[in-house]
């Protein structure tokens, strides 16, 4: 008896360990204390049933093992049970990433959700803006990150010392920074002070900045020289690169060698664009589907394309040309000179509008769209789309509210195939609806709430010019779940990512 007791014990302690987690589950009555008692917590506000929730779970458990010993807690919040504390923290879809500082000091998260992504993020967190370095320090914090910027000044000198503090807190969430006033140390560096250093694990290892102290001289510096030459385009680079505001050059190739060999022959081409366009590789087995997206054929590889990234415009490379540094030269060359038209994939225009919603394609997108006395409601969908289909009839609805209103000719219901045609916003998800209001159409309001009728009309009388609020005819079936619980902007809806092959980009 005494033995079956023991082996009980053992395997209870077996089962313990095997299911111990780093990731502190709070509920209502504990998360105040335990904000309050760790000065640097990253809190998941989560549901079970939500796919990108377990997505994240093992990222978010090797994170939360990892800076264990750095002293950073992470912690999650189940909203099914927790429903009042994630309402009171304005949790809107999941999962939901905090940044908390004790309970007056709240911020997003917003790195990637990879454990590694995550891990960065936090550290920097965990550091100043700035933080001093001496002889016996730098070492150790040109290892805190794989991009470390470190400005050597003197101790008098307050005015570069400023315009590098400032661009550190824009910046911090990016990178680590350091500041050095020891002459020697920067001579032992190469440099003399005024100077700024990037150092960072790949390309030529670090960059120096000796020009004018000017906090938009230094940031543009920082930013161009902590990307890779030629970097690696993939889900965990994929939005940073988008968010760069440059120019995007991709190198799709099928194998690891082939990616290489091109790189190389396509180096002297980054480095004279450098600061100009981001060049990076991309798998084509995996992620080639993307280059539909770009307007090049899915099946005929190598293949290249630039992608001007502010305004979704695709440049795609001939691909019945060869690869070579010549004729990349010349398209290169070409495009920064704004010689090379934009491919833009459109279906016909509708010779003639049926039903109440306006039908929207590539070709008429600014006559409709950016129609400057229009408050415009659009919507970019995919034909594919479970969650697009079920909005359907409520859009049909609300648009012939607006048609036989006051306001059938101030305000457009429309909807653009997305998958069909080259909109000028990169859609994350399906279905995307944003307000485009008469007179500010570069200020453009993303929708995130519940996808009834009356929640649409009220957004439309909220952001619009024209405040154009209409009554419903009949009362509307039980609301539908909140747009960010499907398709949030920082990541695809799982429908989308299920249909990847058909979503072009949301594969990345």
């Amino acid at each position: 008896m005494q033995k079956v007791h023991r082996i009980a014990l053992g395997l209870l302690a077996a089962a313990a360990i095997a299911t111990a987690s780093d990731v502190v589950q709070l509920k209502k009555d504990t998360f105040d204390e335990f904000v309050k008692a760790n000065d640097l917590v990253l809190a998941e506000f989560f549901a079970p049933w939500c796919g990108h929730c377990k997505a994240l779970a093992p990222e978010y458990e090797e994170a939360a093992t990892t800076l264990k010993e750095k002293n950073i807690k992470l912690a999650k919040i189940d909203c099914t049970e927790e429903t009042e504390l994630c309402q009171q923290h304005g949790v809107e879809g999941y999962p939901t990433l905090k940044v908390f500082r004790g309970l007056d000091n709240v911020g997003p998260y917003k790195g990637q959700r990879k454990a590694g992504a995550i891990t960065s993020y936090m550290i920097k967190q965990s550091l100043p803006a700035v933080s001093d370095v001496t002889k016996d320090t730098l070492e150790e914090f040109k290892k805190a990150d794989k991009v470390v910027i470190v400005a050597y000044v003197d101790a008098a000198d307050k005015a570069s010392s400023e315009a590098f503090s400032a661009v550190a807190e824009k910046l911090r969430d990016d990178y680590p920074f350091g500041v050095s006033t020891d002459a020697a140390l920067a001579e032992a560096e190469g440099v003399k002070a005024p100077a700024v250093v990037v150092y960072k694990d790949f390309d030529e290892g670090k960059s120096v900045f000796t020009e004018k102290f000017e906090a938009e001289a230094i940031q543009k510096f920082a930013k161009t020289a902590a990307t890779p030459l030629i970097g690696e385009i993939g889900p965990e680079t994929y939005s940073d690169y988008m968010s760069a505001g440059l120019p995007l050059a991709y190198i799709f190739a099928e194998t690891a060698e082939e990616r290489k060999e091109i790189s190389e022959k396509l180096k002297p081409i980054a480095e004279a664009q450098r600061g100009v366009i981001n060049f990076g590789t991309i798998d084509a087995k995996a992620y080639g589907a993307h280059a539909g997206n770009l307007n090049l054929k899915t099946d005929k590889f190598p293949a290249f394309a630039i992608q001007e990234t502010a305004k979704n415009q695709k440049f795609p490379f001939d691909q019945e040309k060869e690869i070579t540094l010549d004729a990349i030269k010349a398209f290169v060359d070409d495009f920064v000179s704004g010689k090379v038209e934009p491919s833009i994939k459109s279906e016909p225009i509708p010779e003639k509008q049926e039903g109440p919603v306006t039908v929207v394609v590539a070709k008429n997108y600014n006559d409709i769209v950016l129609d400057d006395t229009k408050d415009v409601l659009i919507e970019f969908y995919a034909p594919w789309c479970g969650h697009c289909k079920s909005l359907a009839p409520k859009y049909e609805e609300l648009a012939s509210l607006y048609a036989k209103s006051e306001f059938k000719d101030k305000v457009v219901i429309a909807k653009v195939d997305a998958t069909a045609n080259d909109v000028p916003d990169e859609i994350q998800g399906f279905p995307t609806i944003k307000l485009y209001p008469a007179g500010a159409k570069g200020e453009a309001v993303t929708y995130s709430g519940s996808r009834t009728i009356d929640d649409l009309i009220k957004f439309v009388a909220e952001n619009g010019k024209y405040k154009a609020s209409v009554s419903e005819e009949a009362e509307e079936p039980s609301a539908a779940p909140a747009a960010s619980e499907e398709a949030s902007s920082a990541e695809p809806a799982a429908e989308t990512k299920e249909a990847a092959k058909e979503a072009d980009h949301d594969e990345l």
